[in-house]
């Protein structure tokens, strides 16, 4: 296996799992929370679910970022940002700069607290929300991926 065949299975990898979780995240675990399905305590539940998943998903972001600044740089397609018909490459990165500023800055620094302190004056409207922009998050996801899938078999 060459080095670019090698990025690029590093790359779909991280986005499988990535991507995979998010759709996990917003189409069965957020909805089970809602309804109260794994258990009263739904701040608890989500805590710990949250707590495992949320470092697959910053590795998964990791390698996904670096084999795509690597496929980029091999493959020398930085001017192909330019190109309308690569508005794919743009959307990838767009997408990975929102997760990546939201799991790794956001969230720590902001976010958890204040959906916790959210979450346990306001159980229904927060997790209403969060579920919500969940949704947002995976849309544009499904649309990156059919997208780039498409455009880089030349769709």
């Amino acid at each position: 296996m060459n080095d670019i065949a090698a990025a690029l299975a590093l790359h779909v990898f991280s986005i499988v799992i990535w991507i995979g979780g998010v759709s996990f995240v917003t189409t069965i675990i957020l909805p089970a929370l809602r309804r109260g399905a794994l258990g009263a305590d739904r701040l608890q539940a989500f805590t710990a679910i949250e707590s495992r998943f949320v470092w697959q998903a910053r590795t998964a972001i990791l390698i996904a970022g670096a084999s795509g600044v690597y496929l980029l740089w091999r493959l020398d397609l930085f001017a192909s940002f330019a190109a309308p018909g690569f508005w794919w490459l743009g959307a990838m990165v767009g997408l990975w700069l929102v997760f990546a500023v939201m799991l790794f800055v956001a969230e720590p620094l902001v976010i958890g607290r204040v959906f916790r302190r959210w979450a346990e004056a306001e159980p229904e409207r927060a997790f209403a929300a969060l579920h919500r922009a969940h949704w947002v998050l995976l849309i544009l996801s499904i649309v990156t991926v059919l997208g780039a899938a498409a455009g880089s078999h030349g769709g």
